[in-house]
């Protein structure tokens, strides 16, 4: 039987036995960490949607001081479904938006701020364990209307299969008013 990882959500979940990591940032480039940086990712900002927005438990401990800019932004061709305190995105082309943050990463924080973001999330390329996946989509800026690509995580293919069969959706497509409002 396969073994599934533990679900690590919040920042003190990623115990990182060799110190502090790379940069600060939770989890990652600690003597525990065997991952390896996307070095050749492209450097696209990030859109955001959940627990990593202004104000919500993972803000501060992953892109406080790491990021150069953070604008209100819509995921179009997406719908929210939530999750066990945290929400999934899943793709659903004639529905949404999906309401979020898009995040410029401080040049010298990128590759170590989606190190740690593929970390928080779970994500390991080809994993058929994911419950996310790390893609580019065309994000909207709220502002000025204007498309840039982006990486997001959306719900990987099983679990999505499984929030269109049986999850709860979010109407508005906005995480923050959901659950602020329960």
């Amino acid at each position: 039987m396969a073994h599934r990882r533990p679900r690590l959500r919040h920042p003190g979940d990623h115990r990182d036995p060799g110190g502090a990591g790379e940069r600060g940032l939770p989890g990652v480039g600690g003597a525990g960490d065997r991952r390896v940086t996307e070095r050749d990712a492209p450097r696209l900002p990030f859109f955001v949607y959940g627990t990593l927005r202004p104000g919500e438990p993972n803000h501060a401990a992953y892109l406080c001081g790491r990021v150069t800019a953070e604008e209100p932004a819509l995921l179009p061709g997406t719908v929210l479904y939530e999750g066990p305190g945290y929400p999934y995105a899943v793709e659903a082309p004639e529905a949404g938006p999906v309401r979020g943050e898009l995040v410029t990463a401080a040049p010298s924080a990128h590759d170590g701020l989606l190190t740690a973001l593929d970390l928080l999330e779970e994500y390991a390329p080809g994993d058929p364990r994911n419950l996310y996946e790390r893609v580019t989509r065309e994000v909207t800026r709220a502002a000025d209307g204007t498309a840039t690509r982006a990486w997001v995580y959306l719900a990987a293919p099983r679990m999505a299969a499984r929030l269109r069969a049986s999850g709860t959706l979010i109407e508005d497509g906005a995480w923050t008013s959901h659950r602020l409002g329960r």
